[in-house]
C-alpha cells in the first residue's frame, strides 16, 4: 500500500495538492452540457441512474467536455469555431483556468487527457494552413500551452486515447473553414476523411481514409473499445437523395474500416449527432437528434431503434447505453426515465474509472 507521502508526491507531480476526487461531488458516471430554463449554460454531473450530482456555470453554450481521470475537474469546450474552454473544479464550479486558442487557432469543441492526467489534448483548426492540428497542454502547470503537432488531417473534431495509454486516434472531418466565415464549409467539392492514429508525441502510426464513393462523408465523433475497436459517427455533407452508411468500425491493424448500412443517410437524415460502444465491442449506439432516433447495433446482427425526440447524447453503461436528448431526458439502461428542466446538449461524456 502506498504511504501517504507517496500519494501527495504523485499529486504534486500533476501541479496540485490533493483535490476534491470525484467522489467528493457525488460520484458522477457522466458530464454533459446543458441550456437551462432561464437560457444559460451549464456543465453538469450525472449518476448512473441519470440524476444530477453536481452543476457549474458556463459563460456560454457547451459541446463537449473532457473529464480528468483522477480529480473533479473538467474542461468545457465552447462551440465550434470557439477559442477558449474552461477548466471548472466540480466542487466549487469555479473556474480553475482559462484555455485560448494561439492566434491562428480555433478548438473544435473536444479533448482527451493523458491517461495520468498530466496532459491535455486539444483538437484545433490551423485555418490559415486550411490543416487540423492537436495542442498539448500541460496540466501541472495550470494547463499551461508546451506544443502541437499535425493531427493528420484537415477538420480535427473528436479526439480519444486508445487503451493502450500511449495513442491518440483523430477524427479529421476533412472540412475546411475559416473564422472570418463563421461555420460555412469551404472545401465540399474537394473534402476527405480521415481517422488518424498518432502517438503522443506527434508521431502519425496510421492513417484510414475513407473510400472515394464516402469524399462527402464527415468523420466526426468517435467511441473506442476496451479491446481497441473504434467506433466513428459520419455527418453526410451531399445530396441526401444518395443513401450511404454513416456508421463505421476499424481496427487500427486493418486499412478499411467496416461500414454498417443500417445508420445510412437516409434513415437518419445524413446526421450522427453522437456514438458509443460497448467495452467488449460487442454493440454500438448511434443518435440522430435529426429523426429523433438512436440505433443500437449488436455483434449478432440486430439493431434495435429507438425513438425519443431530440435525442443525442449517448455513453455505454455496463452492457447497455445511457441516453439524453433536448428535451431534458435521461434514458439509462434500465429503462427508468428521468426529466430535467434543462436542454442537454450534444454529448454525454464517460468519466474514466
Amino acid at each position: 500500500m502506498q504511504s501517504r507521502r507517496s500519494v501527495l508526491a504523485g499529486l504534486l507531480a500533476l501541479g496540485a495538492a490533493p483535490r476534491a476526487g470525484w467522489a467528493d461531488v457525488g460520484n458522477p458516471t457522466f458530464v454533459s452540457a446543458a441550456r437551462t430554463p432561464d437560457g444559460s449554460f451549464k456543465l453538469y454531473g450525472l449518476t448512473q441512474a441519470g440524476q444530477i450530482a453536481f452543476e457549474c456555470p458556463l459563460p456560454a453554450r457547451g459541446h463537449a467536455a473532457a473529464a480528468h481521470p483522477l480529480r473533479a475537474e473538467a474542461v468545457a469546450f465552447a462551440r465550434r469555431p470557439g477559442t477558449f474552454a474552461l477548466v471548472l473544479d466540480c466542487r466549487s464550479g469555479a473556474v480553475r483556468a482559462q484555455l485560448e486558442s494561439p492566434m491562428g487557432r480555433h478548438f473544435y469543441g473536444h479533448g482527451a487527457f493523458s491517461r495520468d492526467g498530466a496532459l491535455l489534448f486539444t483538437t484545433e483548426n490551423d485555418f490559415n494552413a486550411g490543416q487540423g492540428v492537436v495542442g498539448v497542454w500541460d496540466v501541472a502547470r495550470n494547463y499551461q500551452r508546451i506544443g502541437e503537432f499535425s493531427s493528420g488531417g484537415v477538420g480535427p473534431h473528436d479526439i480519444k486515447l486508445m487503451p493502450d495509454g500511449e495513442t491518440l486516434v483523430v477524427a479529421n472531418g476533412g472540412i475546411e473553414t475559416h473564422p472570418d466565415t463563421g461555420r460555412t464549409k469551404l472545401n465540399l467539392p474537394t473534402m476527405r476523411s480521415s481517422l488518424s492514429y498518432l502517438s503522443l508525441e506527434g508521431a502519425l502510426r496510421s492513417n484510414m481514409i475513407l473510400p472515394e464513393a464516402h469524399q462527402r462523408n464527415s468523420i466526426r465523433h468517435l467511441a473506442v473499445s476496451a479491446s481497441g475497436t473504434v467506433a466513428f459517427a459520419m455527418q453526410w455533407q451531399g445530396d441526401l437523395a444518395r443513401d450511404l452508411p454513416l456508421l463505421g468500425l476499424h481496427e487500427r491493424a486493418t486499412d478499411a474500416p467496416r461500414l454498417l448500412a443500417p445508420a445510412s443517410v437516409r434513415t437518419m437524415a445524413g446526421y450522427l449527432g453522437s456514438i458509443a460502444i460497448s467495452p467488449s465491442g460487442k454493440d454500438v449506439a448511434v443518435t440522430s437528434p435529426r429523426v429523433g432516433a438512436a440505433m443500437v447495433f449488436s455483434e449478432n446482427g440486430a439493431v434495435t431503434r429507438v425513438e425519443e425526440n431530440d435525442v443525442c447524447g449517448i455513453a455505454s453503461l455496463g452492457a447497455g447505453f445511457v441516453m439524453t436528448a433536448g428535451t431534458g431526458v435521461v434514458m439509462p439502461p434500465s429503462g427508468k426515465r428521468v426529466g430535467h428542466a434543462v436542454s442537454w446538449d450534444n454529448h454525454l461524456i464517460r468519466i474514466a474509472g
